[in-house]
């Protein structure tokens, strides 16, 4: 061995990227993974971010700027907001209340809170226009009060909340499930009210689990069709949506306006998804601190 050898240091062994004593199967997996979410998920969003430029870009800012466009896109993403805010202390309560009392009929309710999963959407819309319509049994004597809950955003806001309080439920639910009662009992020990045990044991830890809840139930509603059309009314720049209109688009054979509708709530959708995602990680980094 030579002098040169003795004095360099050993040459320490390259990390490698893929360790597939650690992930077997992991090059398989990845391309399986990769291929569809090629398939299912990029194929179809770039032709949809590709489809408006073939009227250019006068043809899109015209078509964004219609006052029937924008009306519909502000009612979407404006009630489908409201409605996901409505359900955080809707759905926190309902999991609260599934979770730290036993009552006869809780694994009724339990079953109940996830019957907008199951139910088609368009059986979900013509029951609640049955519900909250001018004869129903609720729309009736809000009706007599002053107050249309069908034909109107009204009737959208109550089917946004329907579908989307489950989301909020079954996000919060097993947090609460595992949350240690024990602290909650200290903070009882030491003199803390009912108020306060809640305010700062219960909500730091829920509070994540609150911020996905409601971002589920925010894109669910932003994009749902068939359980509001039935009860919107479907009035131009009153009560029509956003995916209404798309749908009007395409049987006009508007496939480019159609796309740029598609294109533009795709956009808010992940600016909004974006900041949330944002929330959860000053949220989980403060709960580590």
């Amino acid at each position: 061995m030579t002098v040169a050898a003795l004095a360099s240091p050993p040459r320490t062994p390259r990390r490698r990227w893929l360790q597939p004593n650690i992930l077997p199967g992991f090059p398989l997996a990845m391309g399986w993974t990769l291929m569809w979410l090629g398939l299912v998920v990029v194929l179809p969003l770039t032709a949809l971010v590709l489809r408006p430029w073939e009227v250019g870009l006068s043809g899109i800012w015209s078509t964004l700027t219609e006052d029937r466009v924008l009306a519909a896109l502000r009612l979407s993403f404006g009630v489908s907001l409201l409605a996901a805010l409505t359900n955080i202390p809707l759905g926190l309560m309902t999991a609260w209340t599934l979770t730290r009392y036993e009552f006869p009929g809780r694994r009724i309710v339990d079953a109940l809170v996830d019957l907008p999963f199951a139910l088609p959407t368009a059986v979900a819309g013509i029951a609640l226009t049955a519900i909250y319509g001018p004869t129903g049994v609720l729309g009736e004597p809000l009706a007599k009060l002053g107050t249309k809950a069908a034909y109107n955003p009204v009737g959208i806001y109550i089917a946004l909340l329907f579908i989307g309080l489950p989301f909020v439920v079954r996000t919060v639910q097993p947090v609460l499930q595992d949350l240690d009662r024990e602290v909650e009992e200290a903070a009882q020990t030491l003199g803390a009210t009912n108020l306060q045990r809640f305010r700062l044991v219960v909500l730091p830890a829920v509070l994540p689990a609150l911020v996905s809840g409601f971002s589920l139930a925010f894109a669910r509603a932003v994009g749902e069709y068939g359980s509001v059309i039935f009860i919107a009314g479907n009035m131009p720049l009153k009560s029509e949506i956003a995916p209404l209109l798309i749908v009007i688009k395409l049987e006009q054979y508007d496939y480019a306006g159609a796309a740029t509708v598609g294109l533009a709530m795709l956009l808010i959708s992940f600016g909004a998804l974006l900041a949330v995602n944002g929330l959860q990680l000053v949220l989980a980094r403060r709960g580590r601190a």
